[in-house]
């Protein structure tokens, strides 16, 4: 375990909290500037006010919170006099970054969380990889803020308006999630999402919790390959397993009709089905595995010296201890499902559209701002599934009595 620095030396101004503070607020107001045809000017501007704000955080260290409040309250009223209720809005998250980044370099807080024993080049490196870490989830969730935002246009384009900016009432509405929500055109696709993607979810489940539970025997022979095999569908590309669905599927859905007298369309949600749960079994071998490895074998066996059958110990025995990794696989299979539009263009047909494909159907031919209320629908759904997915870890961390990370 590294030994934190406990109490770190007060830095200089002049030659590390002012320099610093000058060039994060020179870059600010290069932006501000650019937006009126004058960079350098806003770059400069920028820059002696970041030397001030140093200034100002170094003779009054004690208060933060009056301080970060302030510089909020400033930025946020003078962005309403220069400009419109979006700049003070902008301008307000500004003096909140400004703020938190004097305290954070005037205070010594950057060493905080640093061994003693790093130099000042490992110390910069290790708050440069924080910084980038961070700058990489940026550029991950950053394009999804326009998506949302833009669902709740008054217009009918794919545009940012002058009232949606200035933040106006009038230029915000729900009519898009009223086309979404009372319309068959994106009802009736919804409804074979949800049909769809539930059962594809059990079946994965079933047999990839199965496959993980045999594949975990260290006696199983061959089971490097098998589990190669069994996680193929994660690693091929994804328009090579459409295309051998395709071929392998069609056959069968003929064979089906012709030979059980079943309709086509319900031969077609057969195919859709199967192929999402051959996408979503990957996932649950992995979650599985990785729960089997924490698992105590000696518990299996003496329920079976008590007289307990194979079924029964699994159900009681295993089963409660393995289930967060089981659910976890179930919901990212789910995800799987409920977000794959490729290997269902080959595979489906019109009776079994699903949500993705008719959002990518128009956007290919009618391009409607209700695609991003249908958008923002998958990014809700998703985020509620993958936070439920990291308390499940936590609680399989806790149940193995390791430290939630």
């Amino acid at each position: 375990m590294s030994i934190v620095t406990p109490n770190v030396p007060h830095p200089p101004l002049a030659t590390f909290t002012m320099p610093l503070m000058a060039v994060l607020t020179a870059m600010f107001g290069f932006v501000g500037g650019n937006m009126v045809g004058q960079p350098w000017i806003g770059a400069m501007i920028g820059a002696v006010l970041g030397a001030i704000i140093a200034w100002v955080i170094d003779m009054m260290p004690a208060q933060r919170t009056q301080m970060r409040w302030g510089l909020i309250i400033v930025l946020f009223v003078a962005g309403l006099v220069f400009g419109n209720l979006g700049t003070a809005i902008s301008g307000a998250l500004i003096g909140a970054v400004l703020g938190w980044v004097g305290y954070w370099l005037a205070t010594g807080a950057y060493r905080k969380r640093v061994p003693i024993y790093y130099t000042a080049g490992q110390t910069l490196w290790h708050n440069t990889f924080l910084f980038i870490c961070g700058l990489v989830f940026f550029f991950l969730i950053a394009p999804l803020l326009p998506v949302i935002w833009l669902s709740f246009n008054a217009e009918n384009f794919f545009t940012f308006t002058p009232e949606m900016l200035n933040f106006q009432a009038e230029g915000y509405s729900l009519k898009h999630y009223r086309d979404f929500l009372g319309t068959d055109e994106w009802m009736v696709p919804l409804k074979n999402s949800l049909i769809i993607a539930p059962i594809a979810t059990i079946i994965s489940v079933s047999l990839g919790t199965l496959a993980a539970i045999g594949l975990s025997q260290s006696h199983v022979p061959g089971r490097r390959a098998i589990m190669a095999v069994l996680i193929s569908p994660m690693i091929v590309p994804l328009i090579i397993s459409a295309t051998g669905m395709f071929f392998f599927y069609a056959p069968l859905g003929n064979w089906l009709e012709a030979n059980l007298g079943l309709s086509q369309s319900f031969v077609g949600y057969v195919k859709v089905i199967l192929a999402h749960a051959v996408l979503g079994i990957p996932f649950v071998i992995i979650t599985v595995t990785a729960t089997l490895v924490g698992f105590d074998n000696s518990l299996t066996r003496a329920a079976a010296s008590m007289g307990s059958s194979p079924v029964p110990t699994f159900f009681k025995v295993q089963m409660p201890l393995i289930l967060p990794g089981v659910i976890s696989g179930g919901l990212f299979a789910f995800i799987t499902s409920f977000d794959e539009v490729v290997v269902v263009l080959f595979v489906g047909s019109a009776q079994q559209q699903t949500l993705p494909w008719q959002m990518f159907t128009g956007l290919r031919e009618q391009i409607s701002p209700t695609i991003l209320a249908a958008a923002t629908v998958l990014v809700v759904m998703s985020i509620l599934l993958l936070t439920t997915v990291e308390l499940l870890r936590r609680r399989s961390e806790r149940l193995r009595g390791l430290s939630p990370s």
